[in-house]
């Protein structure tokens, strides 16, 4: 085999480790033994670390799985909401979900959710809540045991004030370490990422062509990025959304919560998508 293939062939199997789950076993190995019998370099950041402890340790579903989009060929997708509940634009989205009657998955922020609650009472029954930390700090960053106290917390909240036990989580930023995925692993939850992302900034002075890109670039299995507060550009998509809903639906596409896709996906006859 040439170089470039053992390139290409290490790269690949780099790639289906992280993709399985397997990432605690490549933080290991790039955080040389912290646990075993060889010194860990000194450049390794703790947040790096993928072994919780250096004792016997295992996750509680013994993998942790990290999602960006599903394998299937239903025409589903997942159109998933980050950082609210908050005043701006949380109703709104809620507003046009019931509209439509859309199913969709809002990655919560713990600490917004006890502050806002109001703002989705009676209003969740359709929907998925998932997991976005209790103050949205960046969970690369910190050790096991920060990482775990964000997920903690804002899952005991998640659980109270909306009936649902959350269990995806969507890290901060995306950013995930080593410790992200054994705080993770620790409460049982999977990591759900996205394919698709709303490009608001691009497309702020063009709204249509922010739906075009969307209705244009989603496929089966596709896990749609948005968000239901921040920047005010986010409204291009938030005033959008309607038309890119109907868009989705005049292709033959359904919505349902991240949960039924990845079902959906487990359930599918196992092939490798085209690149």
């Amino acid at each position: 085999m040439s170089d470039t293939g053992a390139d290409d062939h290490g790269r690949r199997a780099l790639l289906r480790a992280l993709a399985v789950g397997g990432a605690g076993t490549v933080a290991g190995i790039a955080a040389g033994t912290a646990f075993g019998s060889a010194e860990a370099s000194p450049a390794t950041p703790p947040s790096a670390l993928g072994v919780a402890s250096a004792g016997p340790w295992r996750p509680v579903e013994g993998h942790v799985d990290v999602t960006w989009a599903v394998n299937t060929s239903q025409k589903l997708v997942a159109l998933t909401f980050d950082d609210g509940p908050m005043p701006n634009w949380t109703p709104m989205v809620h507003d046009i979900l019931d509209e439509e009657k859309v199913k969709a998955t809002f990655f919560l922020i713990g600490r917004r959710l006890v502050q806002h609650a109001r703002l989705i009472h009676g209003r969740m029954d359709r929907h998925e809540a998932g997991n976005h930390t209790w103050a949205h700090q960046d969970l690369s960053h910190l050790d096991h045991k920060a990482a775990y106290a964000q997920i903690q917390r804002s899952h005991a909240a998640i659980a109270k004030i909306t009936g649902k036990e959350p269990r995806h989580l969507r890290p901060p930023y995306g950013n995930i370490g080593g410790t992200t995925l054994s705080a993770a692993g620790s409460l049982g939850y999977g990591l759900v990422l996205w394919s698709i992302k709303m490009l608001e900034k691009t497309y702020e002075k063009h709204p249509a062509g922010l739906v075009d890109y969307i209705v244009g670039n989603t496929r089966p299995g596709t896990i749609l990025l948005a968000h239901d507060t921040g920047h005010p550009d986010r409204l291009v998509t938030l005033r959008n959304l309607a038309t890119m809903i109907h868009g989705l639906r005049a292709k033959g596409f359904e919505f349902v919560t991240v949960s039924d896709l990845i079902q959906a996906g487990a359930a599918a006859p196992q092939t490798v998508p085209a690149p």
